[in-house]
């Protein structure tokens, strides 16, 4: 069966917020622990929810450790956030073709809507599944079949793309076709040994494949 249905991650798929989110922690992390993180370090605390992440270094400081991340997350939104290249573009010609799109994204939802409007994606996306929208975040399927279901959609007809193996994992436990991204911050290699159905190196290597 053809694709129709395509649910889409947000951060480090279709916008690049990866310097904003590593800005993010790194601020997060000095005040609430005293300590530098590397880049590298902070690698592995993206992609799960933010307080799946801090769980990991100061379980009794989750909350106040989100609070900081989010304020400091906020006010520099707009300095870093841009869509990767072809993005627009690409989603556009989705649009056009009646194709039916979601994100899918573990941001909660009100910071997810202001990536969109900031990169004018908004206009193609009527549903935005965050991570106040659900009970369970993705690797679970729950995000992946609520936006499925939103888009009256069924998993042998829909795709889900993502950055990460959360985003993989979601569409794999979900029963739809995935696609990581070449242009992932943990790298090409990282993704295919995730062992989703397609890489795509640029964006619109997604109109080929749905049309195929």
């Amino acid at each position: 069966m053809s694709i129709r249905t395509i649910l889409f991650d947000l951060d480090g798929t279709l916008i690049d917020t990866n310097e904003l989110i590593v800005e993010s922690f790194k601020h997060t992390f000095k005040e609430h622990l005293n300590k530098d993180y590397s880049r590298e370090d902070i690698l592995q605390f993206i992609g799960p929810p933010l307080r799946d992440s801090f769980e990991k270094v100061k379980p009794d400081e989750v909350e106040e450790m989100v609070t900081t991340y989010r304020k400091h997350n906020l006010s520099n939104h707009d300095l870093y956030v841009k869509s990767y290249d072809g993005v627009f573009e690409t989603i556009q010609a989705l649009h056009e073709k009646g194709y039916q799109m979601a994100i899918v994204t573990t941001k909660i939802r009100e910071t997810a809507l202001k990536g969109l409007e900031l990169t004018h994606l908004d206009q193609f996306f009527d549903v935005v599944i965050g991570l106040d929208d659900v009970e369970n975040a993705k690797p679970d399927p729950e995000p992946v079949l609520k936006g499925m279901k939103a888009l009256e959609g069924n998993p042998e007809s829909t795709i889900m793309i993502g950055d990460n193996s959360h985003d993989i994992h979601a569409g794999q436990n979900a029963g739809t076709k995935t696609a990581g991204v070449a242009w992932s911050a943990k790298g090409k290699d990282f993704i295919e040994s995730l062992n989703p159905d397609y890489v795509l190196d640029h964006i619109s290597d997604l109109l080929k494949i749905v049309e195929e």
